[in-house]
């Protein structure tokens, strides 16, 4: 399989690999500024699995307009 694996990346290496800043992870995902700047420094495999779900795809460069 190849395939990407975010596992010891953290999510501001992921968020500035697509070119977002916080504020636009926050608004495409729908949650509070905060919430993602809190995680901004957890690698993304200890990121909750809520939240983990719904930043994914955005991360991944497949951006859904729901």
């Amino acid at each position: 399989m190849f395939f990407k694996t975010f596992g010891n990346r953290t999510v501001k290496e992921l968020r500035k690999k697509q070119g977002l800043t916080a504020r636009d992870l926050s608004l495409i995902v729908k949650v509070n500024s905060p919430v993602i700047k809190k995680i901004d420094h957890v690698k993304f495999k200890n990121v909750p699995e809520p939240l983990k779900n719904r930043i994914e795809a955005v991360l991944r460069g497949k951006r859904v307009n729901r």
